[in-house]
């Protein structure tokens, strides 16, 4: 009887005994690194979306090594972070002794599923033995000149209070806890992720991804074509800094700018702002610098402020003075913190001049159309459109009137064609305790030093009293014996960094470590990586597109650029996996829908529990979880079983019906296509449609014919694959001594054809004929039937119309 308990239990026992899912990481002849996105420890277990992920995953790597492929499959812990910080904070329990009880309630967990983990190698990033390597690489970077302190308005969130990055951000809110952002001017550790941007961007058309992946991080990225350009003041004596610059991507539209308008903390403010204009202007900045930043976005909502400074600027291309204003709509770190202000093609710019009384001046417009006074701004910019009310540039197509415009400006050193990107740097520091503390030390005489090498890891220390507080200052900040120190440089008294750093520097690089974990002289073994890395196959989340994937593509291309890595690009192959979601929610622990595995997986057995997730629709795109439907992957392997098991004891082999020959190499074809596409619902249909042209009828399967399909299923339910695999008398384990089945195209050829016979049009008889037969062997097969000589009774045949292997006609009177 098939018991699934006792049977996936034995055999996780004689994997872990045997280290069958240990490949040799030197010896090995194909290579093949199957990388799953690691997962967050939380308190509550593993959930069923992460087993979504991770058996999607694990299916792909093991039918790889069914191939002949040796598969490196290793698991590891993101620790770290605010959601384990925060989650101790409500059950009051030290992150030092609440993570690592998590990590073995995932462990276990993680077992139960049957995945194929080198558990050898795990990685867990709040162990001083990782956590030193990453400490290693923000010195490299450091060294580099790619990591940087600044002062720099960050988005801040209450809740969590500390700083998050611009990626963390989703339509205003914090990802994690869906709180409003806040902006602050705060000194923070950047890495200099935007000097890579265009190499960032160009690697994405060749590098082989899911495609929806690599469009969020090109609009991530944000490339933008245009011109920086120079409105000098209207005093300017030629002085260095008597200028405003822009950048814009629109500059065809310069003769249509009719003002200027400055972010509130831009440093010419001062400087514009006439003594008439100052006690008013320096109350609309003081009151600016109280709205968060992500409030002053919101330009479609907000009704739109400014103060006008009493100074001018000179448009480069008329000539003409125009007014500089200030306003909160306009952003300090983005662009340059001014813009020209084009009223006439710009809706946010047009309800500001229509407030104010500005002018509103329309340079473009379409060939089709006259000018005439508009409500809104003409924003169309199409192939058609010319300029107009630009001097000498009038009549000219709208693109090419830009560059010529760009080009004349160039020779006057007014401007210039620039590339721009939406892309900001990296903000890494954390005000925060539980990450990893950065390693930097400052020395009032030396100023920042990075810790040395050798001193490394700086440990975080046990701190009784964690909690963040509003002030943005570091737990850490509040421990003397923590921050206290000496310089590396002088011997000084110095004081170390006490914030610590994002979560997702630790996940930057852990793919890095798996196959060095054993060194602790180095962060990855040169030759390990030479033959493990790039990643063959990662499988993960598409939320992650413009945080972990692409920081990690980021810090790949660095540790390249330092001689560090070999490659540039961290993944061969990357795809998404899709969600499930329930009740029309996806699952999430935020929305508290979580389903844990371990009720159903002790019920029907992981076997059955991997296959209904898999089953659910297409990997790549999800589905709905309905507790159900687990019935039918469970009746489907007990199925299996029966097959097998009596095939076994008749102890037949051989095909004795080329109709289920021909299915099982037309399926062999079909789950090889379906699991190399991830497509693992078509595959196990497949699987299940065999199986019923093996029951037909209720006849009994020969060995030969139940053999293939074990090893089709082994990728999906792997339990019962081995012990079927071993009652066939299959040596042990199915992964190392099994070959994947091949199939022949010329056995899915059908020989014979089920024919049409008709009497004058009407289907009389149905016939068997050899494909390709001649119309005189169908019509002798023909008028064999019963039926059709009923029909030609006293009738003759005036016609006979023959569509070979598709139907016969006959034409009677």
């Amino acid at each position: 009887m098939y018991d699934p308990g006792a049977i996936e239990a034995g055999w996780q026992a004689w994997w872990e005994e045997n280290g069958t899912n240990e490949p040799d990481l030197d010896a090995a002849e194909r290579p093949f690194f199957n990388l799953m996105m690691y997962p967050y420890p939380s308190a509550e277990g593993l959930h069923v979306g992460n087993l979504y992920a991770f058996t999607g995953a694990d299916i792909y790597g093991r039918f790889r090594r069914l191939q002949g492929d040796d598969v490196f499959e290793p698991i590891g812990y993101d620790a770290f972070g605010i959601h384990s910080e925060n989650h101790a904070l409500k059950v009051d329990t030290h992150p030092m002794e609440l993570i690592p009880s998590n990590i073995r309630n995932f462990e276990r967990m993680l077992r139960a599923a049957g995945l194929m983990t080198d558990w050898s190698r795990t990685v867990d990033t709040t162990d001083p033995r990782y956590y030193k390597w990453t400490q290693w690489l923000f010195v490299q970077l450091f060294k580099a000149g790619l990591a940087e302190k600044k002062e720099a308005a960050v988005n801040w969130c209450p809740k969590d209070q500390t700083v998050l990055a611009n990626e963390q951000v989703i339509a205003g809110l914090c990802e994690r806890c869906d709180t409003a952002v806040e902006q602050r001017m705060l000194s923070q550790w950047f890495f200099r992720i935007t000097d890579y941007s265009q190499r960032l961007l160009d690697n994405l058309e060749w590098i082989d991804w899911s495609e929806t992946t690599k469009t969020a991080q090109r609009n991530w990225i944000g490339r933008s074509e245009g011109a920086r350009l120079h409105f000098a003041l209207a005093d300017d004596t030629g002085g260095e800094g008597d200028r405003i610059e822009v950048f814009t991507t629109r500059p065809d539209t310069l003769y249509g700018a009719t003002f200027m308008v400055l972010a509130p903390e831009h440093p010419l403010v001062e400087r514009l702002t006439t003594d008439e204009r100052r006690a008013e202007v320096e109350a609309y900045v003081q009151a600016a610098a109280t709205v968060d930043l992500v409030e002053r976005q919101k330009t479609d909502e907000r009704e739109k402020t400014g103060i006008f400074t009493g100074g001018y600027a000179r448009n480069p291309a008329t000539g003409e003075n125009i007014p500089v204003w200030v306003a909160d709509y306009v952003l300090m770190d983005y662009g340059t913190g001014a813009i020209m202000a084009v009223p006439g093609h710009d809706q946010r710019d047009f309800d500001f001049a229509q407030r104010f009384g500005l002018p509103i001046i329309q340079v473009v417009r379409s060939r089709a159309s006259l000018p005439e006074e508009a409500e809104t701004a003409f924003v169309e910019h199409t192939s058609d459109e010319i300029l107009i009310n630009s001097g000498p540039f009038s009549g000219m197509e709208a693109d090419a009137g830009g560059r010529a415009i760009t080009e004349w400006l160039a020779e006057r050193g007014l401007g210039a064609a620039e590339v721009n990107y939406r892309l900001h740097d990296w903000c890494i520091s954390r005000q925060r305790y539980w990450g990893p503390p950065i390693p930097i030390i400052y020395c009032d005489r030396c100023g920042p030093q990075a810790v040395p090498e050798e001193d490394l890891p700086v440990v975080l220390p046990f701190v009784e009293d964690f909690r963040p507080t509003a002030t943005g200052v570091s737990p850490l900040a509040r421990d003397e014996s923590f921050y206290a120190t000496t310089c590396p440089v002088c011997g000084g008294d110095a004081r170390r960094e006490t914030d610590v750093s994002d979560t997702f520097l630790d996940s930057g690089w852990y793919f890095l470590r798996y196959p060095s974990t054993e060194f602790d002289d180095r962060p990855f073994d040169p030759e390990r990586t030479r033959r493990w890395l790039p990643v063959s196959s990662y499988i993960g989340g598409e939320e992650h597109s413009v945080l972990h994937l692409l920081y990690s593509r980021f810090l790949t291309m660095v540790l390249s650029d330092l001689g560090h890595l070999e490659f540039e690009e961290p993944y061969d192959r990357f795809r998404k996996h899709g969600l499930l979601i329930k009740d029309g929610a996806k699952i999430s622990k935020s929305r508290g829908n979580v389903i844990l595995p371990d009720e159903h997986i002790e019920r029907f057995g992981a076997d059955a529990f991997r296959m209904y997730l898999m089953f659910l629709g297409p990997f790549q795109r999800g589905g709905d979880f309905r507790e159900r439907g687990l019935a039918g992957p469970e009746r489907f392997l007990k199925k299996v079983w029966d097959s097998v098991t009596t095939a076994v004891e008749s102890g037949r082999t051989g095909f004795d019906d080329p109709d289920v020959e021909r299915a099982l190499h037309a399926t062999i074809r079909q789950i090889s296509e379906d699991l190399e596409a991830l497509s693992y619902n078509t595959a196990i249909a497949a699987a299940m449609d065999y199986l019923n042209t093996l029951r037909f009828g209720g006849r009994t399967a020969s060995i030969d014919e139940v053999r293939p399909l074990v090893v089709l299923i082994a990728p999906v339910a792997p339990h019962i694959a081995e012990e079927l695999w071993a009652r066939l008398g299959g040596e042990s384990s199915v992964f190392d001594h099994a070959e994947w089945p091949a199939w022949d195209e010329s056995r899915l050829v059908v020989d014979e054809v089920e024919l049409p016979v008709q009497v004058n049009g009407r289907l009389r008889a149905t016939i068997r004929v050899p494909r390709g037969a001649p119309e005189a062997v169908v019509r002798e097969a023909a008028l064999a039937e019963a039926n059709v000589i009923r029909r030609l009774d006293g009738v003759a045949i005036r016609k006979v119309i023959h569509v070979p292997d598709r139907m016969l006609n006959l034409v009677v009177s």
